[in-house]
């Protein structure tokens, strides 16, 4: 996945003036003019000299607390530790920023940054999602507190993929449930992904097994229901052919009926979605 950062911003950061942890590795003090280690941390940055350059951003801190310099050298070395893969070092120096300076321009940024570092290390839905939510509040606060800058649109693609990351993970232990008979644990997955993830490309799937967990527990009339759900966003969809086929292979010939039975006029297509509105009506 590329790394963020435009030269733009970064040259934003060298010529605009906007409004350490125990065991941490310092620079010998040397103390020298704020501007001076700033620009040479900058330096090392273009040479792509991580590590060094987030030295010489905590020595603008160390030496020049107070200046312009330090609250720049703080946002630096976040992307510094961020560019060497230190996630935890760049979201804590982020977050200090933005802590310190609320209304500083480049705190946009700052927000962003903690949402990508979190969004890096997405892990696969075999194992624990709480970096995929960490990644999914932090990039919604982006677009809660900068809806119109240029990091919003990206934040709203990433949380579209976040989302599909969540409701990948209820999909693979919904069918884990399933696959071991534990049919109301499976449907409470299930339905958790209808009522949350909707729009994520689970939904389909998802509506499918819960026709094949209510077979399972002879359900048939509930089946038959999400099954025309089912059938009428997603008509064209494999997921569809194999309910359609499950509920054959059962006796349930009517699907087709309680499909049109599903259909709402205008009106009643203006207060959300489908999926959700006949969600509430069956169950």
């Amino acid at each position: 996945m590329p790394k963020i950062f435009t030269a733009l911003v970064l040259a934003s950061l060298v010529f605009t003036v906007g409004c350490g942890s125990k065991g941490k590795k310092k620079l010998a003090y040397v103390e020298r003019p704020a501007e001076k280690i700033y620009l040479e941390g900058y330096d090392k940055m273009g040479r792509r000299e991580w590590p060094r350059a987030v030295l010489l951003f905590d020595e603008v801190e160390r030496q020049h607390p107070y200046s312009v310099w330090a609250r720049r050298a703080m946002l630096m070395a976040a992307y510094a530790n961020y560019q060497s893969n230190k996630y935890t070092e760049a979201i804590s120096a982020a977050q200090r920023f933005v802590a310190l300076h609320p209304g500083s321009r480049s705190a946009p940024y700052a927000y962003y940054l903690i949402g990508i570092c979190h969004f890096e290390q997405i892990s696969d839905v075999g194992r624990d999602q709480l970096e995929t939510q960490q990644a999914l509040d932090a990039l919604r606060q982006v677009l809660r507190r900068f809806p119109n800058s240029e990091y919003a649109r990206d934040a709203r693609l990433k949380i579209d993929l976040t989302n599909d990351q969540l409701a990948g993970k209820d999909m693979a232990v919904g069918r884990w449930y399933l696959r071991r008979g534990y049919h109301l644990a499976a449907i409470a997955r299930f339905q958790h992904v209808i009522d949350v993830y909707e729009t994520t490309s689970h939904t389909p799937e998802a509506l499918h097994r819960l026709v094949e967990a209510y077979v399972r527990l002879g359900v048939l009339d509930e089946a038959v229901q999400v099954a025309a759900v089912l059938g009428h966003n997603y008509p064209g969809t494999d997921w569809y052919q194999d309910s359609y086929r499950l509920l054959a292979k059962n006796g349930v010939t009517n699907v087709a009926e309680a499909q049109s039975d599903a259909q709402t006029d205008e009106e009643q297509k203006k207060k959300g979605s489908f999926i959700s509105r006949t969600w509430r009506r069956l169950f």
